[in-house]
């Protein structure tokens, strides 16, 4: 059973740097299959962009897609370390209610924790995990 972060997360996560364009975000999403990649200024986590915010903060305010991702993401994100207990991060994720969470070591993404990744070893025959561990839609 798993124990740490280490053990559940996506290893290699994509990043984007905070001022490139919010189109390279998206399709970095569509290339790993992924709701969220993590954000970046001068290879440092910096932030988190998901496809809502790109929704949210882009589309829905008629900006283009040449728009900096740094306008688009959520800054002062929390982070935690590959050797996170699970509890852990379940209690991080619920205070400051995320459902994503990039796993860092000497400030570079080495990982992210979803939500979902915690249900499938959590709760491997909840809903979401079944959601969570489907192929996604092309």
């Amino acid at each position: 059973m798993a124990r740490t972060v280490a053990d559940v997360m996506t290893a290699n996560p994509a990043t984007v740097e905070a001022s490139q364009p919010v189109s390279v975000a998206a399709r970095l999403m569509v290339e790993q299959d992924a709701g969220a990649v993590i954000v970046t200024d001068n290879g440092k986590v910096s932030g988190i962009v998901t496809d809502r915010d790109i929704t949210v903060r882009v589309v829905a305010e008629e900006k283009g897609s040449d728009t900096p991702v740094r306008e688009a993401c959520s800054e002062d994100v929390e982070t935690v370390g590959p050797d996170t207990s699970l509890e852990q991060v379940v209690q991080l994720m619920r205070s400051a209610a995320v459902r994503r969470v990039p796993v860092v070591e000497k400030g570079t993404a080495v990982g992210i924790v979803s939500i979902g990744d915690l249900a499938i070893e959590r709760d491997s025959d909840s809903a979401l995990a079944d959601i969570s561990a489907a192929e996604g839609n092309r």
